[in-house]
């Protein structure tokens, strides 16, 4: 089979929220120039930062959006809605991405046609040495049990996933991008999981920060955040219930199939 042309490939747009984290976001976007696999474009979304932020983006030369109000889910939706490429893909502003993370993205996609997004896995880059795998491990293990007991499948992590522009328009006004208090990775999962597949992406784990526990105010702001975006769903949304509209839609009983999945999957 020969390998697509350039003009085939997907294009990828990369979203990143940012409030306050100019120094790291600096870092982000210097590991995103030395991917083997460049973006076409790089969304960053201002969050009301007061640090210089905004002019690191500016300097790097990507595209800068604004989003006046607060949240990372507003934040992340406007730059959902703002980027053009084929495939989205987000990552926080504090993250490292292996340089083979983009090129790992595309290829999943095109490995599986059937999937209207895609996630991975992280590894720590700060904090104790010795702590940074095994906490990585039981942070993400936890975080994938008890989401996936609340979806009935996999979730997306917000520090690495992507998905299909098309996907993302065909939930968008159902998010609840207005909502602070909710993981707006959990909340998105909801929605898409429920019509499309959910893919793993094997290898370039992400790098990221231990940040979250080094604050327990924060920490269980967070845990707080995980329950309020479960219930915010119920009772639609109430685990048996999702279980079974899952199973029956993915046994092919209304189920939804992108039109880039059925174009894939005839190739």
């Amino acid at each position: 089979m020969a390998a697509p042309s350039v003009d085939d490939r997907p294009t990828v747009s990369v979203v990143i929220p940012v409030k306050d984290d100019d120094t790291e976001l600096a870092r982000c976007l210097a590991a995103l120039a030395a991917q083997t696999r460049r973006a076409d474009e790089i969304v960053v979304v201002d969050n009301g930062s007061t640090d210089a932020s905004a002019s690191v983006a500016r300097a790097a030369g990507v595209r800068l959006e604004r989003c006046d109000r607060p949240g990372i889910p507003a934040a992340s939706a406007r730059g959902y809605d703002a980027a053009e490429g084929d495939l989205i893909l987000r990552l926080d502003a504090d993250c490292v991405p292996d340089e083979r993370w983009i090129e790992a993205v595309v290829r999943t996609f095109d490995r599986r046609p059937e999937a209207g997004a895609a996630t991975g896995g992280a590894r720590f880059i700060d904090g104790p040495r010795a702590l940074r795998g095994p906490l990585a491990v039981v942070y993400l293990g936890s975080y994938g049990a008890v989401a996936g007991l609340a979806l009935g499948h996999r979730a997306l992590f917000g520090s690495n996933l992507a998905m299909r522009r098309e996907v993302w328009r065909g939930i968008r006004h159902r998010v609840h991008r207005a909502d602070a208090s909710v993981h707006d990775d959990f909340d998105l999962s909801f929605h898409v999981g429920e019509r499309w597949r959910i893919a793993r992406v094997p290898g370039a784990l992400m790098g990221v920060s231990m940040r979250p526990f080094g604050d327990p105010r924060a920490f269980a702001h967070r845990v707080a955040a995980g329950f309020r975006t479960v219930t915010i769903h119920w009772p639609h949304d109430f685990p048996p219930v999702r279980w079974l509209r899952v199973v029956l839609r993915r046994a092919g009983v209304g189920l939804h199939v992108p039109a880039a999945s059925r174009v894939g999957a005839a190739r």
